[in-house]
């Protein structure tokens, strides 16, 4: 299974960008994805985590009602679109697969149960 991340780039306080992720394989719609990022000097933070067909959704406390994520298991892509972004949000992004069957919120968060993980992409949010 490969992950490739895309759409980072440099924004502006209060800007907009989406996140892409493309996934190789063929079971792409039987697992959880998530998406974590890590700024500088940082730990590596969880951000936002959908469910296998979508109806669940997860998201940190520092980017919900901001960021929002789908997923088209029709073209193995999960995304995170990020709105009202601030200088906080700059980070690599990375995006996850879980490593499937039941998995444990807590678990999710901290990226135990994901198996595979994208290169990741940078989001830079400038004052």
């Amino acid at each position: 299974v490969q992950l490739q991340a895309s759409g980072g780039g440099l924004v502006q306080v209060g800007g907009s960008l989406t996140l892409s992720c493309a996934a190789s394989g063929r079971t792409f719609s039987r697992y959880t994805m998530g998406w974590f990022r890590q700024a500088p000097g940082k730990e590596r933070e969880f951000v936002a985590a959908i469910s296998w067909s979508g109806g669940t959704t997860y998201y940190s406390d520092s980017v919900k009602g901001r960021f929002t994520i789908s997923r088209d298991n029709a073209k193995n892509t999960v995304y995170l679109q990020m709105n009202s972004l601030k200088t906080e949000d700059t980070a690599v992004y990375y995006c996850a697969r879980d490593m499937g069957g039941v998995v444990a919120f807590r678990s999710l968060q901290t990226g135990d149960a994901m198996e595979y993980w994208g290169k990741g992409t940078q989001v830079t949010v400038s004052s």
